[in-house]
């Protein structure tokens, strides 16, 4: 006899916040149908993870056919090329990106598209607390990191989550390498405090674009920005996983203050 929950919305809004914050699941492609009438609509199901196909195929083509790319994110491009690219996804053509495309045209479209977004993939009103992290270390580092990721919108979470995993995985291959043959495997020489050098300004904004303070940061704030980065790269894999500890004590709290999200999940299980 409960009632049915398919999304957050569907509960008071004062009482769900927790869950949203914990980010438990991942919406993808709502159906519009529910969404008439509602200004914002977290659902339950976790189905996909939303990120942004622009971001999807550039992480993948350069996975694919980039990673033994010396000074990948360094070496030049082509700007009419990278434009056309950026056009074509901007119209929402299903873009197709093979080996023909230049790896250094397809790094540099990911680096503007971080760069220009309205609201970059850490929010704002977050960068002071990120920033704070820098001054951290070990343990309780990591721990408010972890916390601070929890925050973000889901795509935002779901973006700098593959985001971080791609950096990790090009980090991987910055050094030389031999392969089974004993041939030699060059490497790309982008260590992971390279990409958090070229990507933590795309990714930790204080200002937004065109303001006239924007690339104004003082040098404390540039090292800070590229030590969190850093750490984010290293520790992708386990600062995005909630503990088992952590959502029993979500589910505890919600008992309280949300049963019918604990039935439904529980229904689901």
């Amino acid at each position: 006899g409960a009632m049915s929950v398919d999304s957050i919305t569907d509960l008071s809004d004062n009482t769900s916040k927790l869950l949203e914050a914990l980010q438990l699941s991942h919406p993808h492609e709502l159906d519009p149908r529910r969404s008439l009438g509602k200004t914002r609509m977290l659902s339950l199901n976790p189905i996909a993870w939303q990120v942004p196909r622009i971001v999807e195929r550039c992480c993948k083509h350069i996975e694919t056919h980039g990673l033994q790319t010396v000074g990948i994110f360094r070496v030049g491009s082509s700007k009419k090329r990278v434009q056309q690219l950026r056009e074509e996804f901007d119209q929402g053509l299903d873009v197709f990106l093979d080996e023909h495309q230049s790896v250094h045209d397809v790094a540099a479209l990911l680096k503007e598209f971080l760069r220009d977004m309205p609201d970059p993939l850490i929010p704002r009103e977050l960068y002071g607390a990120f920033l704070s992290t820098a001054a951290m270390e070990g343990p309780a580092q990591l721990a408010t990191l972890q916390l601070l990721l929890f925050l973000l919108p889901p795509c935002h979470s779901d973006t700098l989550h593959r985001l971080l995993r791609f950096l990790s995985e090009v980090a991987r291959h910055a050094e030389g390498s031999r392969g089974p043959d004993g041939q030699q495997i060059p490497g790309n020489k982008m260590t992971v405090s390279n990409l958090a050098t070229i990507f933590g300004p795309n990714i930790l904004q204080k200002e937004k674009p065109g303001e006239k303070d924007v690339g104004a940061l003082n040098f404390e704030d540039s090292a800070a920005i590229i030590l969190v980065l850093q750490r984010l790269i290293e520790h992708c894999q386990t600062l995005f996983v909630v503990s088992p500890e952590m959502q029993r004590d979500v589910l505890r709290r919600l008992f309280q203050t949300d049963p019918d999200v604990i039935d439904y999940l529980l229904r689901r299980k």
